[in-house]
């Protein structure tokens, strides 16, 4: 039987900790299922998701963290084999506007009070073609649950996005 592990790996970024990563993954019979892996501040910042055969799970725990002579250290948790409730609906936001703080957390916020997960959240800043000024980016993939009136949530993410004067989107994914 397999079990799931959900990695969290951060290190100063130089080449070769994605092959360090995947080499001690291989190297203990798992499989690499999805990840999400960035450059960000000078760091090299991942997530990623692996199957392993249970016999061996212990074992690539252990290799994982010898990572941490290289520089890479790697969290490691049991992953959640629940599949999400196929009543939910799945949402798209986007979002773009000046870049200020707390536009996260204003989103957020109106999503958690109504019950809408997070699932994925992509952000970024960038120079404004025109005036150069920096623009804030954000696209988000949602889950509500069933009974959550989208339209009413739409209604208040736009006023949210009124008042901090950002452009936004909600749409079903």
């Amino acid at each position: 039987m397999a079990v799931t592990l959900v990695l969290t790996v951060i290190g100063p970024d130089r080449p070769g900790l994605v092959d360090a990563l995947s080499s001690a993954v291989a190297g203990h019979g798992a499989n690499w299922l999805e990840s999400r892996m960035a450059h960000l501040g000078g760091h090299f910042a991942g997530l990623l998701r692996v199957s392993v055969p249970d016999a061996r799970a212990q074992e690539l725990r252990r290799a994982l963290a010898a990572l941490e002579r290289e520089g890479l250290r790697v969290l490691v948790e049991a992953g959640d084999t629940r599949e999400p409730d196929p009543n939910d609906r799945a949402l798209a936001l986007d979002l773009v506007g000046l870049d200020r703080p707390g536009i996260i957390r204003e989103v957020s916020r109106a999503l958690a009070q109504r019950g809408v997960n997070v699932e994925e959240l992509d952000t970024s800043c960038e120079s404004a073609p025109m005036s150069g000024e920096t623009l804030f980016r954000a696209r988000a993939r949602l889950r509500a649950p069933a009974g959550t009136p989208v339209e009413e949530l739409r209604a208040t993410l736009e006023k949210i996005a009124g008042e901090l004067m950002v452009d936004l989107s909600l749409d079903e994914a």
